[in-house]
């Protein structure tokens, strides 16, 4: 990056900070370090949930999933608008009118000491582990960009945001994601309007969708029945389908409401507000913005995707694993793979070059033609990305041969003008910020409130809650840098990694919530016993998938495990003669 991109970079970030441990200030106790006083208007409730949930992962990872396969991933949040009604109806009441400071202090009133500790224990272990993810993110950022070691890039980035986090609070956290979130809208437009820009003449947003939805890029909706079998033939529903309206529906539903419902780090966000209308308010509009916001990210992916048929595409667009690829002994197979590719880059764009242009000479020249070339030349290209990856998994090179998270930093790098490349960096930084620094939160208040106070014998006075409450933040910060050291190998995806991760607990969390407020008769010892036996089997249902034993994409993860409590309590509480 250029030193006015690191000037940006710098003023934002620092800026952001201050800002952070300005509003921080207020009262120093839980109610104002965890709950920031109840007193956060709607807007910045909106805000907040969306910033939480919308990570650097998002904002990294989603664009190079379209990219790479194209816009199906919206389907992943066609159950959020239903998932906000239900909350809206039954979980924000009861959470508003027990002031509770997390959503598992109400378990223990229902059911037992125990539910509560397991849920909130098991809420723990999964953010804690996707909150390394989400740091891992922007600190691939500088890695590649600058060389650094990803050891100390991490440090790096987790410390600066530990900063006002530790200091500030939940009033902190409130305050900077709604300017965060400003700054990023600010930014992916730019990002999209550069692109548009950067096409040739007489290509524009018409043609970028034409070129997208030839190449399978605009799959926005599948049904799961595309798959064909040995035959040729349609062979049914594909339950190892990630992404389709079915799974979206349902097993997004599961999810939504789980993660919104029950995951403490969105909890605490509408938990905040001044009154139970506006947390419902603050909720309902995010079901109704999230998806259109998604869509555009996805867009930006399929747009980038089109840049690329007019410039040439790199065959790996992480750099640093190339350089990697060129000192090891694959160095002249890689220089005779990449004087192939070349060409065939060339050739693809004087395809799409109109011979007779006067000025700038780029123009589709006929359509048919665009589907023609692209099928051929991208099954061309596949090959040589396919080996360049074979090559980075061998052992003696030691690579890393996931490309998703680098396809819109690439670009970004590659074609943005000196300032907008540090202002583009700097909004994958606030994306991370916002929602890590809310889970950190989150976590702390979960140990605070369900494990220190809960299990302590001594009382503490409002200023060592305070405080302890401070070091919990710290810990839990340390904890998912440490984390983050490995994230960054985890999948073929970020955006992936962190929604598996998630479905392997939130559907047993859901379940224990769900048998709480709709089943009274089902008492504390069937629900608890139920969840563990539940929760084993999902990570087995994992394993066995993604040994491909068992083709079940992980959406449905999160309707195993919230149907399998709400049965398994149900024949447990059947032999049971207590009652709650």
């Amino acid at each position: 990056m250029s030193r006015i991109d690191w000037i940006v970079l710098a003023l934002t970030l620092s800026g952001m900070i201050v800002y952070g441990l300005y509003k921080g200030r207020g009262s120093k106790d839980l109610d104002g370090y965890f709950l920031s006083n109840r007193s956060v208007p709607w807007y910045m409730i909106l805000l907040g949930i969306m910033g939480t949930q919308a990570s650097a992962v998002t904002f990294l990872s989603a664009p190079g999933q379209a990219y790479t396969d194209g816009m199906r991933f919206v389907q992943f949040y066609f159950g959020l608008p239903l998932a906000m009604i239900v909350l809206c109806i039954t979980f924000v009441p009861v959470f508003h009118r027990l002031k509770v400071y997390t959503a598992y202090e109400y378990l223990e009133g229902r059911f037992d000491l125990k539910t509560r500790t397991l849920t909130s224990f098991l809420f723990l272990l999964q953010r804690g582990l996707s909150t390394g993810i989400s740091i891992s993110a922007p600190a691939i950022i500088l890695s590649s960009l600058l060389g650094w070691d990803i050891v100390w890039t991490n440090i790096f980035m987790g410390g600066l945001l530990i900063i006002y986090t530790v200091s500030g609070g939940a009033r902190a956290i409130a305050y900077t994601q709604q300017l965060q979130m400003i700054i990023i809208f600010a930014g992916m437009t730019i990002a999209g309007y550069i692109v548009v820009h950067k096409l040739p003449k007489g290509v524009g947003l018409s043609e970028i969708l034409h070129i997208g939805g030839k190449a399978g890029k605009l799959n926005i909706i599948t049904t799961g029945f595309e798959h064909k079998g040995a035959s040729g033939q349609h062979s049914g529903f594909d339950w190892n389908d990630r992404y389709n309206m079915l799974s979206g529906v349902i097993g997004g539903f599961f999810l939504m409401l789980s993660y919104f419902g029950t995951d403490q780090s969105q909890v605490g966000r509408y938990l905040t507000a001044r009154s139970l209308s506006e947390s419902r308010l603050g909720l309902l509009l995010n079901g109704l913005v999230k998806i259109p916001m998604q869509f555009l990210i996805l867009l930006l992916g399929v747009m980038v995707f089109a840049f690329y048929q007019f410039h040439r595409e790199p065959v790996f667009f992480n750099q640093s694993q190339i350089r990697l690829l060129a000192h090891s002994k694959y160095k002249d197979s890689l220089a005779v793979l990449s004087d192939r590719y070349d060409a065939l880059e060339a050739q693809r764009i004087v395809t799409l070059r109109s011979p007779d242009s006067v000025g700038y000479p780029y123009t589709i020249v006929d359509p048919a033609l665009v589907e023609a070339r692209l099928q051929a030349i991208e099954h061309e290209k596949a090959g040589y990305k396919a080996t360049v990856r074979r090559w980075l998994d061998d052992k003696a090179v030691g690579g890393d041969s996931n490309d998703t998270n680098y396809i819109f930093l690439r670009f970004v790098t590659d074609y943005l003008p000196e300032g907008l490349i540090g202002l583009l960096i700097a909004v994958i930084f606030l994306a991370a910020w916002g929602s890590i620094a809310a889970t950190l939160n989150s976590l702390a208040s979960c140990t605070i409130v369900d494990f220190h106070k809960r299990y302590s014998k001594t009382p503490l006075s409002s200023s060592r809650e305070y405080r302890l409450s401070q070091l919990y933040t710290l810990f839990w910060g340390i904890f998912c840098v440490a984390v983050a050291q490995l994230a960054y190998r985890l999948g073929n995806s970020l955006i992936e990694t962190v929604n598996v991760l998630g479905s392997l607990f939130y559907g047993v969390i859901l379940g224990i919530f769900l048998v709480a407020f709709y089943r009274p008769r089902i008492s504390g010892p069937a629900v608890f016993v139920s969840a563990i036996i539940t929760e084993i089997g999902v990570i087995v249902l994992n394993i066995l998938s993604r040994k491909g034993i068992v083709p079940l994409s992980f959406l449905w993860f999160n309707v195993v495990g919230a149907v399998g409590v709400i049965v398994l309590s149900e024949i447990l509480q059947f032999f049971n003669k207590k009652r709650p």
